[in-house]
């Protein structure tokens, strides 16, 4: 049973009742970072609560997937005003529990056993926090108090700049049921509606138009503005919550595990066609689409290879190796011209990798022939090719243009920088850096920048 809640008459408690629910939202107003033109007026959720059978929709598709003319959600500008007070400063130092980039990978959101906090990313600063947890009083034993008080979020999504979120509870003291999606709208700083489910959620995933929640063998495409479900899909086992989605207004592309181990699903919402992808002949680990959904990156549980691959189609464009020994890839992101991959994993290497493709070209169908040229490039660029029947596929792998070393073993994510070739990269132990790499020479990366964004003494 799959519950969808939209409420109003009850306001959940202000976490921060000491303080304005309006958050800091200085940097999100500068000229390098604008607001998106349709997102100026309040979010509204209607007032009911709609109860359904997860088994009683078996259809794939639905048969319009934009039922509303104008599906966008009414969302409202974050304001500049601070507010009032600064969250107390003596709250112990929290665990991370989830780190995330927004849709344009301007901003990041943690998650942790307190509550969530918000960051930009350039320049680097906290935009705002929300701590479910007070501090304790002096008499009182800090872990019994986070025990008795909740607070712990799993999954935080943000909606590019906007005041609503996404939560799932998670952690030893889970501030809301993991099985349940709490939507956040934190101007009010409080819940306007939720989504509950039977089984725990892995991920969520959000667009204006649309919420895609990841269970471990199901995804739910539902429409932002009145919670009603359009699509579901079932998948392999899929722990990690793996799915990505397309931000263009104009089409939405979803991509999520298929039923076979190694296999990828497209959803091409506009066309409303489906395509499946043999990608690898192990398990999905990762993947990543662009913006506009046409071209999509994955890895396999082996972590040696990543392959870029036409949504459209399912032409195998191109195919780098980040190295010979197997490795858990963490994450997978395109530059925003789709000419770099940077690629992070548990070897504590990430890497920039040039792509020959182009994001344009691979939307048309008519490309297949400029992709079949490409690949047939991407074969032939290694100085060992004219043996290329004799020599393992080893020696003719694309390599990496740039590289920057971490301490192997940790959990790091990355993206491309709003700065000219430049990553950011954020590591589970609170490490945010900031590295630019040369696209002529390539090699090791130049830091710029260095922050641990879980100190309390750090000035922001």
């Amino acid at each position: 049973m799959a519950t969808l809640s939209a409420f109003s008459s009850t306001p959940w408690p202000n976490p921060n009742p000491n303080t304005s629910p309006t958050p800091d939202f200085d940097s999100f107003s500068d000229q390098s970072y604008p607001i998106e033109s349709d997102a100026d007026s309040n979010f509204s959720m209607p007032d009911h609560t709609i109860e359904h059978n997860e088994h009683d929709h078996d259809h794939d598709h639905d048969p319009n997937p934009n039922p509303n003319p104008n599906p966008n959600p009414i969302i409202q500008n974050p304001s500049s005003t601070p507010p009032d007070s600064p969250s107390p400063p003596s709250s112990p130092q929290p665990t991370l529990l989830h780190l995330s980039f927004n849709q344009d990978h301007g901003c990041f959101a943690a998650g942790t056993d307190h509550g969530f906090r918000i960051f930009n990313c350039d320049p680097f600063r906290e935009i705002f926090r929300r701590d479910f947890i007070s501090s304790p009083s002096p008499s009182e034993d800090a872990a019994a108090a986070g025990a008795d008080a909740g607070g712990g979020i799993s999954s935080v999504e943000m909606l590019f700049r906007c005041n609503i979120l996404a939560l799932v509870g998670g952690g030893p003291h889970p501030q809301y049921p993991p099985t349940k999606v709490m939507i956040w709208d934190d101007h009010q700083s409080r819940c306007i509606g939720e989504l509950s489910f039977r089984s725990y959620v892995r991920s969520v995933r959000l667009r204006r138009d649309r919420i895609v929640v990841v269970l471990e063998q199901k995804v739910y495409v539902y429409n932002f503005a009145d919670l009603k479900l359009l699509h579901q899909i079932e998948t392999i086992a899929n722990p990690k919550g793996l799915c990505a989605i397309s931000q263009q207004n104009s089409s939405l592309v979803l991509v999520c595990p298929g039923l076979q181990k190694g296999q990828v699903r497209v959803e091409h919402y506009a066309s409303k066609r489906t395509k499946f992808i043999m990608a690898h002949d192990s398990r999905i680990a990762c993947f990543a689409l662009t913006p506009d959904g046409h071209l999509l990156a994955t890895s396999s549980t082996k972590g040696t290879l990543v392959r870029i691959y036409n949504t459209v189609d399912g032409t195998l464009l191109q195919e780098v190796r980040r190295g010979a020994d197997r490795a858990e890839i963490y994450s997978l992101a395109f530059s925003s011209t789709a000419q770099w991959l940077a690629v992070s994993s548990d070897k504590g290497t990430v890497h920039v990798f040039s792509l020959k493709v182009n994001s344009a070209s691979a939307g048309n169908e008519k490309s297949r022939t400029a992709s079949d040229s490409n690949l047939a490039v991407t074969q032939s660029s290694s100085s060992l090719s004219f043996i290329r029947g004799v020599l393992p596929k080893y020696f003719n792998s694309e390599w990496s243009v740039a590289q920057f070393r971490l301490t192997e073993g940790s959990h790091y994510i990355v993206a491309f920088g709003h700065q000219k070739n430049t990553v950011v990269i954020l590591g589970m132990d609170g490490s945010f850096y900031r590295c630019q790499f040369d696209p002529v020479n390539g090699g090791e990366m130049l830091q710029l920048e260095y922050h641990n964004f879980l100190k309390p003494e750090e000035a922001f």
